[in-house]
């Protein structure tokens, strides 16, 4: 099923809710990553320098050099991202060694970029958990990665990957600009696949960025894509994420997401403790990010 805008809301979200009944328990997962170590193999640079990012984020991570060589403090997992090549590969490999040794001190959650089927059953080797950004056509990989990648190559690192690893989608809902559209196809071509669980993001307008002055999509809409997924995936379990607008937007996604029938949220607002409490499920609290 496909949500369609003439669709009520509140209908959607009611159906996306009887879904979630059917198939979990009543239990959501709050989730505060204070456990799971952001790192960077790349320091804080970025071939691509997407408009949605360009960068900025890497500057929040740690090195990896910094990661092997300091006293190990909370942290039980960590998160290896770093910034891509032109080819819209993170160059993980490259740092085999140093990966190595960090999967020593605990679990990983690798983000990858494309890979082909030899990097992809390599890097399994170390991963507890491949993310993976899956973009819905090929207009947002150009203009938000400035890559001349397709969905189909990315369908075909998706497909690498799970033949080998844990995976868990990505999909940033309004990628582009703040425009949800493509979003859609990349749940068709979703449930053609394989797919443990999928955890969604929201497009946060950044200032350095060329986004920065874009909107983030309509809260309510953001929402009807993601009752949409329970819909069309009613078994498999829906992240909300960490990366999402603050404030108020963040308020009213969170409580519209429980209703929309996710099973974990990271960083939830204050609203969606109470908003869970009056739907009736029982609130888990995790340390670690979403994937593990």
């Amino acid at each position: 099923m496909v949500s369609k805008p003439e669709v009520a809301l509140n209908k959607l979200l009611e159906q996306a809710w009887e879904a979630r009944k059917a198939f979990f328990a009543d239990r959501i997962e709050f989730a505060a990553p204070n456990r799971t170590l952001p790192v960077s193999v790349t320091g804080s640079s970025c071939a691509l320098n997407c408009g949605h990012c360009n960068g900025l984020y890497l500057q929040n991570m740690v090195t990896l050099d910094r990661a092997l060589n300091s006293k190990k403090g909370r942290e039980r997992s960590y998160l290896v991202s770093g910034g891509s090549d032109r080819h819209g590969k993170v160059p993980l490999l490259e740092k085999w060694n140093e990966l190595e040794k960090l999967a020593d001190r605990g679990p990983l959650n690798l983000h990858t970029g494309l890979v082909t089927e030899d990097e992809a059953r390599r890097l399994a080797e170390l991963a507890t958990v491949v993310s993976f950004d899956f973009p819905g056509d090929d207009e947002t990989i150009s203009a938000v990665y400035g890559l001349s990648a397709t969905v189909e190559d990315y369908l075909a690192a998706y497909r690498n990957l799970q033949k080998y690893a844990s995976v868990v989608p990505h999909i940033c809902i309004g990628l582009n600009r703040g425009l949800i559209g493509s979003e859609y196809d990349a749940l068709r071509l979703l449930r053609n696949e394989a797919v443990e669980a999928i955890s969604m993001i929201i497009f946060r307008p950044t200032e350095g960025t060329a986004f920065s002055n874009c909107d983030p999509p309509p809260p309510e809409e953001a929402a009807r894509f993601i009752a949409t997924a329970r819909l069309m995936f009613p078994r498999t379990p829906i992240f909300l994420g960490c990366m999402r607008p603050g404030g108020r937007y963040r308020e009213a996604i969170d409580t519209l997401a429980l209703k929309a029938g996710v099973n974990k949220i990271v960083l939830p607002a204050p609203a969606a403790r109470l908003r869970a409490e009056e739907l009736g499920l029982n609130i888990s609290i995790s340390g670690e990010c979403c994937s593990l």
